[in-house]
């Protein structure tokens, strides 16, 4: 992978939504070198209430702002701020003097939630990508209004490419982590298209589906690329996440169907966005057992995409949630080589991955 990044990003004046400071947030359990993240509540008039975070480093320098967009089962604190054996992905963003936003969609973490007797499939594409719109005004309204760089993992990096597409004066650099990308419907694993077809409001989704998703893509034989240990502490905050949780049975996370929804028009080849008119210097990152984002869909998105600067990097021995396994060293590695290089528009040179 390579490329050149030289771009301009032009300032803008946006439009604040109202913000409520709260307490500081305590480090996750296993605590970790950095302090408490402080919490903002943002709050817009008929709207859900959106909790935004920041983590910021001890020292400068400050090459940017990076906003990290969750994927579609668990928020922020279950990824980016979460901490294995002392680090998280925002310690890592810190290292490298970036200040770490991160936030949860309506329906996750703690912000608000859909209204339970919705009839459709809540929190799609267009439903969130105001809410993602929102995030960023607040961050740059407290940044001195500069761009920011976007980190976003799976259905929530197809999210980010398509509000890059729209508004590019807000995006200085955009990282995709494992996305999601349109296939031909015969490529369409039959369990993901069953659960497709069913398009509640809302779906469970168990401690034990979740462990699936760490284990189903790693080789037989291979051994398992999560920590065993590290996934029951994981899996116990992911369950604190919702307090109806221990109710079901088996207990499970009330979650937004709404991204299922939008998987089964990508997969039936629909983009929803036009990935053309995205031009921020992009990198795609992921693992080479995702089967969320193969090779070929790398391949698609690489060249649907408008920007002249990109780049395609895939990490050995890791799925489609590398950054909890054990490769997530190298994940963040590649990720701030590329943002430290791209956010200061100079040639970056990716590490080699073993």
């Amino acid at each position: 992978m390579g490329g050149a990044c030289v771009h301009t990003i032009a300032s803008m004046q946006t439009q604040h939504p109202t913000t409520h400071q709260r307490p500081p947030v305590a480090p996750a359990a296993d605590g970790g070198p950095q302090g408490a993240r402080r919490l903002f509540q943002l709050e817009e008039a008929g709207q859900p209430t959106l909790a935004l975070q920041v983590q910021q480093g001890a020292a400068p320098p400050d090459p940017g702002d990076v906003v990290y967009v969750h994927g579609s089962t668990f928020g922020a604190d279950l990824s980016v701020f979460h901490r294995f054996g002392g680090d998280s992905w925002a310690d890592a963003l810190n290292s490298a003097g970036l200040t770490v936003w991160g936030f949860d969609w309506a329906g996750y973490g703690h912000s608000g939630r859909y209204p339970r007797d919705s009839t459709e499939a809540v929190g799609r594409m267009a439903d969130v990508l105001p809410q993602l719109h929102r995030v960023i005004a607040a961050v740059r309204a407290r940044n001195g209004d500069r761009p920011v760089a976007l980190v976003a993992h799976s259905w929530g990096a197809s999210v980010a490419a398509c509000y890059a597409s729209h508004h590019p004066q807000d995006v200085q650099a955009l990282v995709l982590f494992a996305p999601i990308v349109p296939r031909s419907p015969a490529l369409v694993p039959a369990a993901t298209a069953t659960l497709a077809a069913m398009l509640p409001s809302h779906y469970p989704v168990s401690i034990w589906a979740q462990y699936r998703r760490f284990v189903e893509d790693v080789p037989r034989g291979h051994p398992q690329v999560l920590d065993e240990a590290h996934f029951l502490a994981w899996s116990q905050a992911y369950l604190a996440t919702d307090p109806d949780a221990a109710r079901r049975s088996p207990p499970a996370v009330w979650t937004p169907a709404g991204p299922i929804a939008d998987l089964r028009a990508w997969w039936s080849g629909e983009w929803l966005y036009e990935p053309a008119r995205v031009q921020a210097p992009t990198l795609l990152v992921r693992g080479a057992w995702d089967s969320l984002c193969t090779d070929a869909d790398a391949a698609t998105l690489l060249a649907a995409l408008g920007s002249p600067c990109k780049a395609d990097c895939r990490i050995e021995d890791a799925t489609h949630l590398m950054h909890l396994e054990q490769q997530r060293g190298a994940l963040y590695r590649q990720v701030n080589t590329f943002l430290l290089e791209a956010l200061v528009s100079t040639p970056f040179s990716p590490l080699e991955i073993s």
